[in-house]
């Protein structure tokens, strides 16, 4: 919910009033009752609450003497909310609706009459408004997610003509459906329409090269940004004005928008196996050879993946593995497939969920590769990677593990060796599974474990350990509501001596090969990866 809305509805009500004839201080009781009634149809929740104050400031900003009504109105909101509402202290939600508002009322103006000066009013207002809003909230986007989106003023720029037209129709849809159906569905389309223009411009934005930059969250960090931005809000304007200044300002945004940023030391020389951090889901790339990779699962968001790909410098995949079909391990595969020459996709020969595996080979389908089910022990060389098929074992029906998910254990389970380093890629492989796994491959062991089902605690932890690994690799998302990954499963491991990289603290991981063990480098930051030595382990022939 977002006080826009309520700008918007709002505005619109305003407008149909006057051309009803309405004027003076009935276009304020018009407003009041669009407010009220704007509240109690999203209901009384604090952040419809905190939306229509914010609303209220921007529509009172947006009239006569609006800096001075609309700041005075601004504190005035910010006070009543806070005493009402003390918690909204600690919300993130409400410090960026309060500085979002305050760079609207405060910096827009200054911006959209330096860049009348060059461009349309229109034009100047609609490019200043999201600017200013975006760079006030800067700062506090930064300390929530860790990064700074070089894309959201364009995205905003570009979405903004969809946001009324989806907002007032969406309105009009619900309004009119309580008396006239098909009437409503085909004021809906049109709403729909607007949504979907929406959501396009998001996911084109998003796998942009440079979406975002990495940023610290520390008080150092932040407090930089700060100062940079409160830099750019002061000399924005004097840039603008001088002649050749939007057009820098224009370069500089087109440059960011479509050459991805360097990254000196990443990826790491000599890398042989990746765990790209693609939130609560695996997505793991084997090297295969320059330019070249065997990628394993493909996480729930294709721009992620694909940005990661593009980190590496994979632009041939000639091997997409799908160990099962939930959608944090291949709702991603379209952004692997995108713009690389991909050979084929192997998957599972279990087919759950059924709209999971219809959808992988849709996504094949369109891109006109082709999918196959792996027998068991099927070994094949893809390049420079050695791959063999351990699970699931023929004839054996898997059964719901621990969690209660019969397509974990339905998950390829496969052991690589890349580089002279042995992987073991057991996708979400629940405890039975995991028993089957080493009752018919005893005494296996390497050098890098990828963690089953994201370190859920429920393992067979007699396997994990036998394994011997060097190195252990947990894909997992920040701050799940599963529990991932469980200490149970954690502090085993690290007191035998394995190495463990976790891509929700450390970003993506890469696997080295040392004199004597493989070593882990994270991206947690990546204009400089970070490299661990893993502790001495047993090679393995197997």
């Amino acid at each position: 919910m977002s006080g826009t809305n309520l700008t918007l509805l709002v505005g619109f009500l305003l407008v149909a009033a006057r051309w009803c004839g309405v004027r003076g201080r009935w276009l304020h009781l018009v407003g009041a009752v669009g407010i009220a009634g704007f509240v109690l149809l999203a209901r009384t929740e604090p952040s419809v609450v905190r939306a229509a104050a914010m609303g209220t400031v921007a529509l009172i900003g947006m009239g006569s003497n609006g800096l001075r009504r609309g700041t005075r109105t601004l504190g005035v909101a910010v006070t009543v909310l806070l005493l009402v509402h003390p918690w909204y202290a600690l919300s993130a939600g409400f410090a960026l609706s309060v500085l979002a508002t305050a760079g609207i009322l405060l910096l827009a103006p200054g911006w959209r009459d330096a860049l009348a000066r060059r461009l349309p009013r229109w034009l100047a207002e609609a490019v200043a408004v999201p600017a200013a809003a975006q760079l006030a909230c800067t700062p506090v986007v930064a300390a929530i997610s860790g990064q700074v989106s070089l894309v959201a003023v364009v995205a905003n720029l570009l979405a903004a003509p969809a946001v009324g037209p989806a907002t007032v129709l969406g309105l009009l849809a619900g309004l009119v459906g309580l008396v006239w159906d098909a009437a409503a569905r085909l004021v809906g389309t049109g709403a729909a329409w607007c949504v979907a223009w929406i959501v396009l411009v998001a996911r084109r934005g998003a796998a942009l090269p440079t979406a975002a930059v990495d940023w610290g969250t520390s008080a150092v960090s932040l407090t930089l940004l700060t100062l940079l931005c409160l830099a750019i809000a002061v000399l924005l304007p004097v840039v603008l004005r001088r002649r050749g200044g939007l057009l820098l300002c224009v370069g500089l945004t087109a440059v960011s928008l479509g050459v991805p940023l360097p990254t000196p030391g990443w990826p790491a020389a000599g890398w042989v196996v990746a765990a790209c951090d693609v939130g609560q889901g695996d997505a793991l790339v084997l090297r295969a050879g320059e330019g070249a990779g065997v990628v394993v699962d493909t996480g729930p968001d294709p721009a992620l993946v694909d940005r990661c790909l593009r980190r590496l410098g994979v632009d041939r995949v000639p091997l997409v593995v799908v160990t099962h079909f939930h959608a944090d391990h291949a709702d991603g595969l379209s952004g692997v497939l995108s713009g690389r020459d991909v050979g084929a996709v192997e998957v599972t020969a279990v087919a759950e969920p059924a709209d999971g595996a219809e959808a992988v080979s849709r996504a094949a389908g369109e891109a006109g590769v082709p999918v196959r089910v792996p027998a068991y022990g099927e070994t094949r060389q893809v390049g420079d990677v050695t791959l063999q098929v351990l699970s699931p074992l023929p004839g054996v029906a898997p059964v719901a593990g621990a969690e209660g998910d019969a397509a974990n254990d339905a998950s390829l389970v496969v052991l690589a060796e890349v580089g002279g380093v042995t992987v073991l890629l057991t996708g979400d492989l629940e405890p039975p599974g995991q028993e089957a796994l080493a009752a018919s491959v005893p005494g296996l062991q390497v050098d890098v474990l990828k963690v089953p089902h994201h370190g859920s605690r429920h393992q067979d932890l007699d396997l994990l350990l036998s394994l011997d690994a060097s190195l252990a690799l947990v894909s997992v998302g920040e701050d799940n509501t599963y529990g991932h990954p469980s200490r149970e499963v954690l502090d085993p491991l690290e007191e035998a001596g394995v190495e463990v990289g976790r891509t929700d603290t450390d970003g993506d991981l890469l696997v080295v090969p040392g004199e004597d063990a493989p070593e882990l480098v994270t991206g947690v930051a990546p204009l400089a990866g970070s490299r661990r030595r893993a502790p001495p382990a047993r090679w393995s022939s197997s």
